[in-house]
């Protein structure tokens, strides 16, 4: 072959990733690829490879090309030029990349004061995706320090301090579990530090301490200021005869002291910079004393007393004996701190209050309501020699003043407070220590009429029942503050009663406008169309209110999603009109406050043609809606109205039966009135048998066994009167004839009441007789010629017996 190939990338079909299949795209001149690169394989050059190289910078995504076509033409000197296509596919694969700034060329700036920690966190580098990344520092010479986690160090003895910025630049890779990797870099400024520096107030201090000082015992203090102070002894390491505290720079004995003379060199430094620190030389002479010093009883003196111990009294007397052979007298004296010390005093050997020991202080408080002093007793002679006792007290509180109520117990609940609103809150004082270990209790408990808890540690009030019923505008609670933990003794407690005062605030109902609306739709299509919105606000305006169509929605045509009013179209075919009654109200509380708003809708369907008008509309002005208040009225009458009612029954009820009675006794039975008649005017005549007929004429006079009485079969008689109204008949006595009659008693006075019955003929035959004016007057049965038949009756309502004169 002469020469070399020439082989042309002709150009690039991408196509994007769709499933199932890969749909080619246009052309997109703008493609990653470089042109072809031809190198010879072999020498002499009898083969040629063609590269296809990705551009510099160039970005593939699967999710947005996943194939490339490229159309490859190859032309060989003397030989036939061939076009072919070459398929690169693009595969989602796992990539790392580092977000800005930190990719950036300048980095991730990272600020931070010079006074840090040692070794404290100063940044975080959290490149996507997390997990399983590893960090490299790239460049030496850094004192900060790069954990393999991201995690960017303070040097480990801190920034030195400066008053310019100092600046540390961290150039690193992260590198993923796969293998991809990505640079970055983090510039970190050390801002010059303002907190003061660390500064000894005595850097030269001569101490003297007595031989035998046992261990433990304090024997100076090194005092600095400045920020995290801390104290060490650098020398002498070895032996360690003395010991300090860190934090507070007291310097103790380790051991029991012999005479010697040591130097002490002892730093204080600041431990979140430790170089700013500052030197302090501190030298210790241990001087040696006599071993005969004073002897006391007791050695060590410890008890407590309770607050309310007077001044002046003893607490101890110490029992003291000086060396054989000492000089002078025994002498007492007390050292200790200032805020103790000044609370005893010394009378000789005896130890004694100089102060109140008022426990419920704030200084109390500060020394832990413990008091400690040591008591010096010192022999005469040279040199001096001394022992010291030392004294703790511990003072116990005594319960000495009542809880006190706050100022303004008045609080203000609306009357629609649900179930476990808060009221508010009592607050209560003692002037015991501690002043807030009070107990809170309600007098009564929680009831009907006091619905209301209050808790036993806060004095939270809260609402635990319905408010306001029976109507009211107002509670008073009676609630209880009982102190504790306040003495000694967990039986003597005090308490003290407050009266809280729970105001009800009157919930107004809910405001629309307007109150009644008339809208015409037309029904469209879809799953719902909008109507209106109800403009209703409550008091105050911020408080959300509910909405819930009450009346007119019988088959669900409408919905409510707040104030919002919406139709549901499900294929009306005529027009309608739906009346819908809104209920709105505020507040879960009870009684709810609401009000109704009446709205008017016109609904007509798309397809329904409305034929035109030509009546002419006429505006009617709208009235105002009228708001009608129902009152129901409830008469709750007084106890004595009650009473006096009940009394004025009884005695009616009383009077009644009275007069029942009384008209009981008086009336008498008719038949005993007819049998205490006959047995007074004799026997009566004789009652006919069934089936016979008494035959009485005129001239017959009375029957009788001799006159022959008739008997005939008929129809029954009229039997015999024997009762009130029943006829008698027969002569008359006195001779002449007289017409048979019908008589019933005229007139008779029973019971008090006058009754009157007719007289007729029997037959009617006879013309009826009227009865006299006077019903005590009796009124003949018949008449006789020329004068009066018998009486039917007497006076005084008694009745006679007929035909008894006939019969004798």
């Amino acid at each position: 072959m002469q020469g070399s190939p020439n082989v042309t990338l002709v150009r690039v079909e991408p196509s994007t990733p769709t499933d199932p299949t890969v749909t080619p795209r246009t052309t997109e001149p703008g493609h990653p690829f470089n042109p072809i690169a031809i190198s010879a394989v072999g020498v002499p050059a009898t083969a040629f490879r063609a590269e296809v190289t990705l551009r510099a910078g160039a970005e593939l995504d699967a999710r947005r090309v996943n194939l490339y076509m490229l159309a490859l033409h190859a032309a060989c000197p003397g030989e036939e030029e061939v076009t072919k296509w070459l398929f690169v596919w693009v595969t989602a694969g796992h990539t790392l990349r580092c977000d800005a700034p930190f990719a950036s060329a300048g980095g991730d700036v990272v600020r931070v004061p010079a006074d840090v920690a040692p070794r404290a966190p100063l940044h975080v580098v959290l490149p996507q995706p997390l997990g399983g990344l590893t960090f490299r520092l790239r460049n030496d010479g850094t004192p900060l320090t790069l954990t393999p986690r991201g995690l960017v160090l303070a040097p480990a003895s801190g920034f030195s301090p400066s008053k310019d910025t100092q600046t540390f630049r961290l150039e690193m890779e992260v590198t993923d579990r796969h293998g991809h990797n990505c640079s970055g870099a983090v510039t970190v400024e050390v801002l010059p530090s303002h907190r003061p520096r660390v500064t000894i107030l005595e850097p030269r201090q001569d101490v003297t301490v007595p031989e035998g000082s046992g261990p433990l015992e304090v024997v100076t203090q090194v005092q600095a200021s400045g920020d995290n102070v801390h104290y060490a002894i650098l020398s002498p390491t070895v032996p360690a005869l003395f010991t300090i505290d860190e934090l507070t720079g007291v310097i103790r004995s380790t051991g029991r002291l012999e005479v010697a003379r040591v130097r002490l060199l002892v730093r204080a430094y600041n431990a979140l910079q430790p170089a700013d620190q500052a030197t302090a030389t501190i030298n210790v002479t241990v001087q040696g004393r006599d071993r005969q010093a004073p002897s006391c009883v007791p050695a060590l003196y410890v008890t407590q007393v309770r607050e309310t111990v007077s001044p002046g009294s003893t607490l101890v007397t110490l029992r003291c004996a000086s060396p054989a052979g000492a000089e002078g007298f025994l002498s007492y004296a007390l050292e200790g701190p200032p805020g103790s010390r000044s609370r005893f005093r010394m009378e000789g050997p005896r130890l004694q209050v100089n102060t109140t020991l008022d426990y419920d202080s704030q200084a109390m408080a500060a020394l832990g309501f413990q008091l400690t002093a040591t008591v010096v007793v010192t022999a005469g002679g040279q040199p001096p020699r001394s022992t010291r006792v030392p004294v703790l007290v511990t003072v116990t509180p005594v319960n000495e003043f009542p809880p006190e109520c706050p100022r303004g117990l008045t609080f203000t609940v609306l009357e629609t407070a649900p179930f476990g609103s808060v009221v508010g809150y009592v607050n209560g004082t003692d002037r015991d220590h501690p002043p807030d270990s009070l107990e809170y209790s309600l007098e009564g408990g929680s009831s009907p009429a006091q619905p209301f808890s209050i808790d036993t540690h806060s004095g939270e009030i809260r609402v635990v029942g319905p408010l306001g019923s029976p109507p009211r505008t107002s509670y008073r609670l009676p609630v209880r503050l009982t102190d504790t933990h306040n003495d000694l003794d967990p039986a003597n407690r005090r308490s003290h009663l407050c009266n809280v005062a729970v105001r009800l605030q009157a919930v107004p109902e809910p405001r629309c406008t307007p109150e009644v609306q008339e809208l015409w739709i037309t029904a469209g299509r879809g799953s719902r169309q909008p109507v209106t919105h109800l403009a209703c606000w409550g008091d105050p305006d911020t408080a959300a209110l509910s909405y819930a169509i009450v009346g007119g929605n019988e088959d669900g045509r409408f919905r409510l999603d707040g104030s919002a009013l919406s139709y549901v179209p499900d294929g009306l075919a005529e027009p309608r009109t739906f009346v819908l009654l809104v209920e709105v109200w505020g507040g879960p509380g009870a009684p709810r406050r609401s009000t109704v708003v009446a709205l008017v809708v016109h609904v007509t369907p798309r397809s329904t043609t409305v034929p035109a008008s030509t009546t002419a509309r006429h505006t009617t002005p709208r009235k105002k809606p009228l708001v009608v208040t129902r009152t129901e009225a409830v008469w709750r009458p007084p106890a004595w109205f009650v009473a006096v009612l009940t009394v004025s029954g009884v005695l009616l009820l009383a009077s009644l039966s009275c007069l029942a009675r009384s008209l009981v006794c008086s009336r008498r039975a008719p038949s005993k009135l007819l049998l205490a008649e006959r047995h007074r005017q004799g026997p009566a005549l004789p009652r006919p048998h069934r089936g016979t007929t008494l035959d009485l004429s005129p001239s017959q006079g009375a029957p009788s066994a001799r006159q022959g009485a008739r008997l005939a079969p008929g129809p029954a008689p009229v039997p015999w009167p024997h009762t009130r109204g029943s006829a008698s008949t027969g002569p008359i006595n006195g001779g002449g004839t007289a017409a048979p009659c019908r008589c019933e008693c005229c007139g008779a006075l029973r019971g008090g009441l006058s009754r009157r019955w007719p007289c007729r003929s029997p037959g009617g035959g006879g013309s009826p007789a009227r009865c006299p004016r006077d019903p005590r007057t009796a009124w003949p049965c018949g008449t006789r010629a020329g004068g009066r038949g018998r009486a039917c009756g007497g006076r005084g309502g008694a009745r006679q017996a007929p035909g008894r004169d006939q019969a004798g």
